[in-house]
């Protein structure tokens, strides 16, 4: 039993899904949040209590300061995981409606996986091809199965986010090479938070008006939607082996989202929710387990070849 529970904490797979469950959480709250703050308001304040609880963090554990060779890579990580991709889809989500975006931005572990393979040469077998794909497809069935609406421009700023996204991700797996997931994650949302702070002005305003229950949402949505959520994204790159592996558990956001906006909400899931989960969920499996074996085999014949 030690052993399997070793095992599980040493696994990537376990950080990534803490990751998912806090975004779908957060995506719930923040869809309640919107009724009281504008989005570009909502993402400063998230940040800054990000930013807050990462600094409270970092003179506790005393974390080292990044080299100043690095200090790049950090701003650009902000600039694309907080800064760019939250204009970008706040932007996008004025003209379309929140299931497009969804299918837009499913394609964020695809872009991501294309871009490792290029830079990283991290190679995928056909098997976890097909499971990206029937992925996409089950996020596509939960989005698109009660119609789609025509082209708008806000489908090009939701595609801008999606790159965005999928650009921190690799610099992120860059990063875990050099230095620790938390280090990563709270040097990241420093450099984010900052370049938020141009709508902070606004952001005070609309607080000073603002009820307590979305005040608690905005406190778990920058402690563990975007701190601790964050900080485990790091962690689970840093420990798998290909950036695909971790960025494929993204297709399971919609799905969860909206099985916990029936436990808070009350919202009942549709039949193309409960159809698109299913076929997320199958090609989960195909990804993680498919061409185990020939994995195996390969590592075999490699071994008797030496």
């Amino acid at each position: 039993m030690k052993m399997q529970r070793e095992k599980i904490m040493k696994s990537f797979h376990l950080y990534a899904l803490i990751t998912i469950l806090c975004w779908s959480v957060g995506n719930t709250f923040t869809k309640i949040a919107v009724a009281y703050f504008s989005p570009c308001p909502l993402a400063a304040l998230r940040y800054a209590v990000a930013f807050a609880a990462f600094i409270v963090i970092a003179f506790s554990v005393k974390m080292k300061l990044p080299q100043k060779r690095d200090i790049p890579w950090f701003i650009i990580a902000g600039a694309t995981g907080f800064f760019g991709f939250t204009l970008a889809f706040n932007k996008g989500c004025e003209t379309v409606t929140a299931s497009t975006a969804s299918v837009i931005l499913a394609a964020v572990p695809v872009m991501t996986a294309l871009l490792a393979n290029y830079i990283y040469t991290e190679k995928l077998k056909p098997a976890q091809w097909a499971a990206i794909a029937a992925e996409f497809c089950g996020v596509a069935i939960m989005t698109l199965m009660n119609g789609l609406e025509a082209v708008k421009p806000g489908m090009l700023w939701v595609l801008i986010a999606a790159i965005s996204l999928s650009t921190y991700n690799l610099i992120v797996r860059h990063l875990t090479r050099r230095y620790t997931s938390l280090q990563t994650s709270a040097f990241s949302i420093f450099a984010g938070a900052i370049l938020l702070m141009v709508f902070l002005p606004q952001a005070i305003g609309e607080l000073s008006n603002a009820p307590l229950r979305p005040l608690l949402y905005i406190a778990f949505m920058g402690i563990f939607a975007s701190a601790l959520a964050y900080a485990t994204w790091a962690k689970a790159f840093s420990k798998a082996p290909k950036t695909s592996q971790v960025s494929n558990y993204m297709f399971l956001t919609p799905f969860i989202t909206g099985i916990l906006e029936f436990f808070l909400t009350g919202a009942v899931p549709d039949l193309a929710t409960i159809i698109g989960g299913i076929v997320i969920f199958a090609g989960l499996f195909l990804f993680t387990f498919g061409g185990r074996e020939r994995e195996q085999e390969d590592e075999i014949s490699n071994s008797a070849s030496e």
